[in-house]
């Protein structure tokens, strides 16, 4: 989904070509003809169904068993450039440090074996305020990475032309960037701020408007530094 579109809808294949011919979705397929013939004539969804006997027809003749014999028989063979590739050894995997796709994560250093016990939660503050409809691409995109994020900006710090920015889901293993990506979503409705549409908030003790990633690092930072001097 482009981080542009407003919405979409799932459907399959040949709904997606109806809706196409139409030129809408805004339409009754049962009963609103998708386009017209020369002649003035209306053309329904029903009029280019393909029938029962067409599809077994069409399955029968071009879905053959030695399509999935031949990908199958061979699944655990790999190929040439998979065959290739070097494997280190060990029983742990040997982290690339300079990867921006796949980081060891820090949330399982200096663990206990045994966990603590809850603990209480102590003059927190909002970061955001939503409304209705809020889903979970709202909450951790999986499109685009806009150029002006706080990711785009952790990856052009570490090498990553914006060409080569990808997208929120394929840098999934990074926490790096699905900590910035998280509230991302242009679209998000914060009503914290007034008028303004996008993954911005403001920020409760300076009142100054900025990423939502930076909001929280900054009062995350701020606490620490008013606990410290406690």
């Amino acid at each position: 989904m482009h981080r542009l579109t407003r919405a979409n809808y799932l459907a399959s294949p040949p709904f997606v070509v109806a809706y196409a011919l139409a030129g809408t979705v805004d339409i009754d397929l049962e009963t609103e003809a998708l386009a017209h013939r020369k002649d003035g004539r209306s053309v329904f969804l029903k009029d280019i169904w393909p029938t029962n006997e067409e599809i077994a027809n069409a399955v029968q003749s071009n879905v053959l068993p030695d399509m999935f014999r031949a990908t199958y028989d061979a699944t655990t063979e790999g190929n040439p450039p998979w065959n290739g590739l070097h494997v280190p050894s060990g029983t742990l995997h040997a982290w690339y440090l300079a990867s921006t796709y796949i980081l060891q994560p820090p949330f399982f250093d200096d663990m206990a074996m045994t966990p603590l016990g809850p603990s209480s939660v102590k003059d927190a503050h909002w970061l955001l305020y939503f409304g209705d409809s809020i889903t979970t691409n709202h909450l951790s995109p999986s499109g685009g990475i806009h150029k002006n994020s706080p990711a785009a900006k952790y990856l052009v710090e570490h090498g990553v032309a914006r060409r080569d920015f990808n997208s929120y889901g394929s840098r999934r293993g990074n926490y790096e960037v699905m900590a910035r990506g998280t509230f991302a979503n242009i679209r998000i409705v914060n009503k914290l701020l007034e008028v303004e549409v996008g993954p911005r908030t403001t920020h409760i003790f300076s009142g100054e408007k900025m990423h939502v990633f930076n909001a929280a690092m900054v009062t995350f930072h701020l606490q620490n530094l008013s606990t410290s001097a406690a």
